[in-house]
């Protein structure tokens, strides 16, 4: 399987800080949200088409590594790569500033194939979403 990466911006809003006037630490796990959803979008295989094919791919494991504090405005890029697909979802993510560079944070998800109606583990990918993988173009 190819890995996938892909970018999204983030612009810190006032409602993500913590009395510090930093980025409180669980609003990171927001922007990994919003990256992946972002991946999933550009691959053109959403939550939706997940749905639709009555599946889920609910988070198993999260590693976060928090490297420098966000800041009020500051503007993020959150590149998310889709590292593998089987036996689980595996996307690791690193969040810099937009205008430095600088890494503020790195994460890795584990995410498992869930037959939606059945509630059971499935260890093979959608036939769909592999063709959305071998189809995507940067």
């Amino acid at each position: 399987m190819k890995k996938i990466t892909t970018k999204s911006e983030i612009e810190v809003e006032f409602y993500d800080l913590d009395p510090m006037n930093v980025v409180w630490h669980g609003n990171y796990i927001k922007y990994l949200e919003k990256a992946r959803c972002d991946l999933l979008e550009k691959i053109g295989y959403s939550y939706e088409d997940m749905r639709q094919e009555k599946i889920a791919y609910p988070i198993a494991t999260m590693e976060l590594k928090f490297i420098k504090s966000a800041q009020f405005k500051q503007k993020l890029i959150v590149e998310t790569t889709l590292e593998s697909l089987e036996p689980a979802l595996i996307i690791k993510y690193v969040i810099k500033d937009k205008t430095t560079g600088d890494k503020l944070f790195k994460a890795k998800s584990m995410q498992i194939c869930v037959d939606i109606e059945k509630k059971q583990s499935i260890y093979k990918a959608p036939e769909k979403f592999l063709k959305k993988i071998e189809d995507f173009q940067v």
